[in-house]
């Protein structure tokens, strides 16, 4: 055998762990397997759950229209893999090439891919936050519980945070016919992560709805009564709102904390890697054997700037997951990078949401087909004279468009008069994205600076 033929055979063999057993984790596994890996494949995962798909949770099973247990996610093949569910990794050690268990456990590895995701955000108070009837949303168990108690129609339903999730929340309530107060500390649902222009449309969608959406607001303190449930909440204007279920719906935490004195470079922002989905360690060196996919993940992207970016997006986390095993089984010529542009979807109060690229860049916006008042549009964004990102209410088939026009680094304005240009797509506004220092809920892409080591980011609200 050729010096050649016996690396591509290592490649193909030895031992492969995956740490994260969701999406992201299982399309690497499948993609591995696919390309003719036949070493061993140990998938460790802190849910005692097979991987299942998330996006249904806030949509279809909090509607009671599907169970918990329909959102496993289809297998494209077999992977022949041993399965540590239920059980959370604890630390890595690069030197010795072992992933540590909760039970004490230690797996071996050659290569090892990281996808532990994110986890919602807790109320900071962890009293209040043990209250019968607060609530955050994303796992299985999470959606069940809280399908259980809107089934047995609750009084009202709070929900903190008016991002995407505290949105969708919002919106399966109403079609529940439940009553449903929507509190943001932001000018606007979604303004995080569309802007304030789009977060008006998303604001009158939510009262046109029957929310009673309270903005520019605080929950200062959640308040149960004798028996521990919760009962009301209070708000920073001094009023108070009586709930009997509250979901708090304050954005996500990447799962790093276990990579803490690891050596990695992780952090709060998530791990940061190279193009080729190769970790980097705490001095900014690049790893061969380490690997990181899907929403943990942070990577330098040509088309902006060659920012770190952290996507909790879906399509990403596959696109990632694929690029991440295919190098993990190549030699450096033959490795690709992972060039994914940004994309995005939520359905909310019967519109369909849909953005590509990375609007949060955006400074100015132009509404360039259709109307806001009609809920039908489309929203280019502009950044230093380029097309930086582009949303859609209802109108996705100019998505396609606006992707090749981002990739292009096509001119902002865009350079050409649509047959439905409206009055108000003449001329571009200011898209009134909020201080980057003020936390939001919103944002599903996350802008983290040039260094692969920066470790830095805080979120201390004393509340909401």
């Amino acid at each position: 055998m050729t010096v050649d033929g016996s690396l591509e055979r290592l490649k193909r063999e030895g031992r492969i762990v995956v740490v994260g057993a969701s999406l992201a984790g299982l399309r690497a596994a499948e993609t591995m397997r696919e390309k003719g890996f036949t070493g061993s494949l140990t998938m460790i995962g802190d849910e005692p759950y097979e991987p299942y798909d998330r996006p249904p949770l806030s949509k279809q099973v909090l509607l009671g229209r599907a169970g918990p247990e329909r959102t496993a996610l289809p297998r494209r093949r077999d992977i022949e893999a041993e399965w540590r569910l239920g059980v959370p990794a604890t630390g890595l050690d690069m030197a010795a090439h072992r992933v540590r268990l909760a039970d004490g456990d230690e797996v071996e590895y050659d290569r090892l891919l990281i996808a532990t995701g994110v986890r919602a955000r807790p109320w900071p108070q962890a009293d209040e936050a043990a209250l019968d009837g607060v609530f955050v949303l994303r796992t299985r168990d999470d959606a069940a519980a809280l399908e259980q108690k809107l089934a047995a129609g609750p009084g009202r339903v709070l929900v903190i945070g008016a991002g995407f999730t505290g949105s969708e929340i919002a919106s399966a309530c109403r079609e529940r016919g439940l009553p449903v107060t929507v509190a943001e500390r932001g000018a606007a649902p979604l303004v995080g992560a569309l802007g304030g222009v789009v977060g008006e449309v998303a604001a009158e969608m939510h009262r046109e709805h029957g929310v009673d959406l309270r903005t520019g607001i605080m929950v200062t303190r959640l308040e149960g009564d004798t028996t521990g449930r919760v009962r009301a909440a209070h708000l920073s204007d001094g009023t108070t709102v009586e709930a009997d279920v509250v979901v708090v719906s304050l954005g996500a935490m990447r799962n790093t904390e276990w990579l803490t004195g690891s050596g990695l470079g992780a952090g709060p922002r998530g791990i940061a890697c190279d193009a080729g989905c190769r970790a980097f360690d705490i001095r900014g060196i690049v790893t061969d054997d380490i690997y990181v996919a899907g929403d943990v993940a942070r990577s330098p992207h040509a088309l902006f700037g060659y920012q770190f970016l952290s996507l909790e997006h879906w399509g990403n986390a596959v696109a990632q997951a694929e690029t991440a095993a295919h190098n993990m089984l190549s030699e450096s010529a033959d490795r690709r990078p992972h060039l994914w542009v940004p994309a995005f979807w939520s359905s909310q109060f019967g519109v369909n949401i849909k953005s590509v690229g990375v609007p949060t860049m955006g400074t100015e916006i132009l509404i360039a087909q259709g109307s806001r008042a009609e809920r039908r549009f489309t929203g280019v964004y502009g950044y230093q004279g380029r097309v930086i990102g582009a949303v859609t209410f209802d109108q996705s088939r100019w998505l396609q468009f606006y992707e090749r026009l981002i990739e292009e680094t096509a001119p902002f304005p865009p350079e050409f008069t649509t047959v439905d240009r409206r009055p108000e797509g003449n001329r571009p506004m200011p898209a009134d994205f909020p201080d980057p220092s003020v936390p939001t809920h919103g944002p599903t892409i996350t802008l983290s600076g040039y260094s692969p080591a920066d470790r830095r980011m805080t979120f201390t609200p004393a509340h909401h």
